[in-house]
């Protein structure tokens, strides 16, 4: 199994566990890991979750070797939906709290998975980055969303224009992390948090969850439908097929704007 679920007590943990590959994100994994926040979300003895990677990274974002298999636009806008933009729902909807403990990199994708959950627990070694555009992708899984209600949209774009590595430390003076800990008391952190949520009345925090989400328009949902029509044309841009090449070559890309 490339998603691992394990249960202690109240808490559940899912652990992205692909560390030859840094985690990176396939379709199957998207769909592993839809499964078990399906459980997080149905079971009422599950009453907080942790999201972490396996080895020494979060998520490298999405496998960048299986780009590129998409036959049209709509066939692309369809396997958005039902890959990242469910996990992302589930995260972000799930009325119990849900943290992410981050080590290493957390990119692309993998950023957003994690600011879709509800505090971020960052090891000293972590490393956020909005990389789209080095595959001449616009940002997904609500990462624009995400990023623009926590730092605003100035700084938001700065970070998705530029593509940058954001080191931990960074990250917490931008309101990007919650916490940043050592990377031996990643984990240690982590669960003693969802601990101390899991006692409380989590019925109330469920709701309270919602109650933010609605504080700030658009909503998620209305977000993801435009992001659904926008990233799937740029799968199909010459600047991406380009972006995907300079990747296996290991070589800077040359963009041309079309």
């Amino acid at each position: 199994m490339t998603v691992t679920l394990s249960i202690e007590g109240p808490v559940a943990t899912i652990t992205l566990d692909r560390p030859e590959r840094m985690n990176a994100l396939t379709m199957e994994m998207r769909a592993g890991l839809a499964a078990h926040l399906e459980r997080v979300r149905d079971d009422a003895a599950i009453r907080a979750a942790i999201l972490t990677g396996g080895g020494a990274h979060f998520c490298a974002g999405a496998d960048v070797g299986r780009m590129g298999e998409d036959s049209s636009i709509r066939a692309g806008r369809a396997r958005l939906q039902r890959g990242s933009h469910t996990v992302v729902k589930l995260l972000h909807t799930i009325e119990k709290p849900i943290l992410a403990a981050v080590a290493g990199v957390a990119v692309g994708v993998g950023w957003s998975y994690a600011l879709a959950c509800d505090m971020i627990v960052a090891a000293e070694d972590a490393r956020f980055g909005a990389t789209f555009r080095r595959l001449g992708l616009a940002p997904d899984g609500g990462a624009a969303w995400f990023l623009a209600r926590r730092i605003g949209i100035p700084r938001a774009k700065e970070l998705a224009f530029a593509g940058r590595i954001v080191p931990a430390e960074e990250a917490s003076r931008l309101g990007l992390v919650e916490y940043v800990v050592p990377r031996a008391a990643l984990m240690e952190k982590a669960r003693a948090l969802a601990a101390e949520f899991a006692a409380g009345p989590t019925f109330a925090l469920g709701l309270t969850k919602r109650m933010f989400d609605r504080a700030v328009g658009p909503s998620l949902e209305d977000f993801l439908e435009l992001e659904s029509m926008v990233q799937p044309q740029l799968h199909h841009s010459a600047d991406h097929t380009e972006g995907v090449a300079a990747f296996k070559e290991k070589r800077p890309p040359r963009f041309v704007g079309s």
